[in-house]
């Protein structure tokens, strides 16, 4: 590892640190003047990533860990804990998803899924947070979705999942208010990244147009640091949040799933 643990800088750990809303956190990360611990699959990107890191004199540490591998979140934690790194803030940002009917879907592509936006998640959160909370300081930063908001058609694993990252982050917020710790659940609307491509929802209709992934990560990181519990950025965002309260649920689910049908 090359984080040295007797850095006075804090540390912070971002998963699907190499594209994206996670590559540009880590950026802005770095430009704070954080030590930075990048996890993705792809080594190269994250070589290139630490190397554009290490030139703002930050400390950069990579694994390249497949999170949908069951032992991979208490790998990374065993590894940062024997070289003495106590991380401050983490960021789970590592998600996919999958297109399709549920019953269309192959098992194996949904539990994927799930291990990645759900397990991995939480085992990270919850091998992390005593530490966190034991200083009481730092922050834990929870990428959900404005689909955490509503039930999804042809990406019901999908939406279902990242309800599960809203309410969880809101639950755990609450535990450790006091504490000096804070947890905030993202929920970004459609983000210009590789994510449809890889869920192969590349035709699927927007409301609007798709948010940078900059400026997406830049209302991440200013939310997590102001300590609020949930971040949507933009105002039709939080238009679209608050619009689906006042809808019978119904309506709000065949409405999703006439979005999410690809052309």
């Amino acid at each position: 590892m090359s984080t040295d643990p007797t850095s006075p800088r804090p540390v912070a750990l971002i998963t699907g640190a190499s594209s994206g809303i996670g590559y540009e956190i880590v950026r802005i990360f770095a430009r704070e003047g954080h030590d930075v611990i990048l996890v993705a699959r792809d080594l190269g990107r994250l070589e290139k990533l630490a190397s554009e890191c290490r030139s703002l004199g930050v400390n950069a540490t990579i694994f390249a860990k497949d999170l949908s591998v069951v032992t991979a979140p208490q790998e990374i934690f065993d590894a940062v804990r024997a070289a003495g790194i106590h991380v401050e803030v983490l960021v789970n940002n590592a998600g996919l998803g999958t297109h399709g009917t549920f019953i269309s879907i192959p098992m194996d592509m949904d539990l994927h899924l799930l291990q990645v936006n759900i397990i991995a998640l939480t085992q990270l959160t919850k091998l992390f947070l005593p530490g966190i909370v034991a200083r009481r300081r730092g922050k834990i930063l929870n990428v959900a979705s404005l689909a955490a908001f509503q039930s999804g058609p042809l990406m019901a694993t999908y939406f279902a999942s990242k309800a599960y990252v809203l309410y969880l982050s809101e639950a755990i917020a609450q535990e450790v208010s006091g504490t000096g710790v804070t947890v905030t659940a993202f929920c970004p609307g459609p983000v210009r990244t590789e994510f449809r491509k890889r869920a192969g929802s590349e035709g699927k209709r927007t409301v609007g147009t798709r948010m940078e992934p900059g400026p997406a990560a830049q209302a991440a990181y200013r939310g997590m640091m102001r300590g609020k519990r949930i971040v949507i950025p933009g105002f039709k965002g939080k238009l679209s949040a608050l619009v689906v309260r006042f809808f019978p649920r119904s309506w709000a689910t065949w409405a999703a799933g006439k979005l999410n049908k690809v052309d």
